[in-house]
């Protein structure tokens, strides 16, 4: 069975998001392919993805390697966000359906209770969940896709909050959610905003150039990505 592009290009930019594969470390599409365990085909065309989300740059006689976005991009990262992530919020409390916010409640019920257990390994990914959710309620396929791909900017750039921010955090998140389910655009965005203000994110400090670890080949026919 052939592997996706999209399944190639989801695997790459996690491993890219979770410094793995840190700036500027080359992306040669024969390694990659026996990395993950696919073709060359799926890899070219996952790069060229890649590329045109930011994540990736491709370099005359240098060919592709991972974009090192320098300290101005990473700070205009935020002052976008500043303004995108309450739009959506206020977007996601006209347009959210009853199983937008099922979903949402039950990040929020899973997050509190992993917080208070101090269990940060669940919490990054929780969060995605959590804005992606957000962002689909919007329901405006454009807006999603930017909410989407900036978090996931956020993510690779900026080094998560301290376990100690977190019960306060999903606190935070779960007015916002009752804010979306009244249907209280104004609230929404204010309350996503004043989560903004309140956040302090930190570079990310990644290791020097090259790929840490030697992960198995990635089978995306067996669903392992």
């Amino acid at each position: 069975m052939r592997i996706s592009a999209h399944t190639v290009c989801t695997a790459i930019r996690d491993d890219i998001v979770g410094g793995v594969l840190p700036p500027g470390a080359r992306l040669a599409e024969e390694q990659l392919a026996q990395r993950y365990g696919v073709s060359r085909v799926p890899v070219r065309e996952a790069l060229r993805t890649l590329e045109s989300e930011g994540f990736v740059v491709s370099r005359r006689h240098a060919g592709a390697c991972v974009a090192q976005p320098g300290d101005r991009e990473a700070a205009d990262l935020l002052d976008i966000r500043a303004l995108l992530e309450p739009l959506g919020a206020a977007r996601a409390a006209q347009r959210r359906t009853e199983a937008h916010l099922k979903v949402l409640r039950g990040l929020v019920r899973l997050g509190r209770q992993r917080a208070g257990q101090g269990q940060e390994a669940d919490l990054r990914s929780l969060g995605d969940w959590f804005h992606e959710t957000v962002a689909q309620a919007t329901g405006n396929p454009g807006l999603t896709a930017m909410l989407v791909q900036l978090r996931r900017k956020v993510t690779w750039l900026y080094a998560a909050e301290p376990l100690s921010r977190a019960v306060g955090l999903w606190q935070e998140r779960g007015a916002l959610v009752d804010a979306i389910a009244r249907g209280d655009a104004e609230r929404a965005r204010m309350l996503s905003a004043a989560q903004l203000e309140r956040a302090n994110p930190a570079r990310r400090q990644f290791r020097p150039v090259g790929v840490r670890g030697q992960k198995p080949a990635v089978n995306t026919a067996r669903g392992q990505i």
